[in-house]
């Protein structure tokens, strides 16, 4: 059953057409991966579904219910949550703040409920304490819960943007280049978390330049070539697509 769907999504920039016509469907409880070669238009399509970007024309759709990607606040309100490849995070917030402040959007109390101390305002603060420190544990950094975000090593804080993303309790978890920056082991450990977290309901889409770990782990793939749709399926199939391989590798290796 299709969780996500995207029809006929284009973006222009002046002259360029750097997504031309684009259709996704990323079902529920697998990883969804956008790959391609540099300047396929894999970014600008992940930004338009998340609202980063307006579209210039196309239809969304989250769990069967139209939504439109303009503002980024109403897409995680619609149950989108995503990362950043470069990491964005508050600095001088502590590791449990920083996943507290993911779970605003599913937050009910005002400011005033807040400020006067009132009962269920108190409930919900300790159940939204309750969920970051589950989330810590479940990405495996809870350890550093009361460091600062910036005193993170760079591949925990990678985890902690995961942590942020699930506090927000997304039907779909964004992910933008995940595994950038990481050594090879952090990349295995980050492709086991991400089976993890499909394993356990979640629906994941993701762009990542990290052909093997893409292979790896996703359940689907899209391969974009100068922002058109070249190949849609399994990794097996994308592997030996021959149009994949001629448009990523010049036909010179195997994906």
């Amino acid at each position: 059953m299709s969780l996500l769907t995207v029809r006929n999504m284009t973006k222009r920039f002046g002259g360029l057409t750097a997504v031309d016509d684009v259709s996704i469907t990323v079902n529920r409880g697998e990883i969804y991966g956008l790959i391609g070669p540099n300047g396929a238009g894999k970014t600008t399509c992940f930004n338009l579904i998340t609202g980063l970007y307006p579209a210039d024309s196309g239809e969304f759709s989250i769990a069967d219910k139209p939504y439109f990607p303009k503002q980024i606040e109403k897409v995680t309100a619609a149950g989108i949550a995503r990362t950043f490849q470069n990491v964005r995070l508050f600095n001088d917030m502590s590791v449990l703040e920083k996943v507290r402040v993911g779970r605003h959007v599913r937050t009910r109390n005002g400011l005033w409920a807040a400020l006067s101390r009132h009962k269920r305002a108190r409930e919900e603060e300790k159940q939204t304490r309750e969920l970051a420190w589950h989330w810590l544990d479940y990405t495996g950094i809870a350890q550093f819960a009361h460091y600062r975000a910036c005193d993170l090593a760079y591949g925990h804080q990678r985890r902690l943007e995961i942590a942020r993303a699930l506090a927000t309790d997304p039907l779909l978890l964004a992910l933008d280049e995940p595994a950038a920056g990481m050594n090879a082991a952090e990349k295995v450990a980050l492709g086991e978390l991400l089976i993890r977290i499909r394993d356990d309901g979640k629906t994941l889409l993701m762009i990542e330049h990290d052909v093997k770990l893409v292979m790896g782990i996703c359940d689907r793939l899209t391969v974009l070539d100068y922002g058109k749709t070249l190949a849609t399926g399994t990794p097996e199939s994308v592997r030996r697509d021959p149009a994949v391989i001629a448009a990523w590798l010049g036909g010179n290796a195997h994906v």
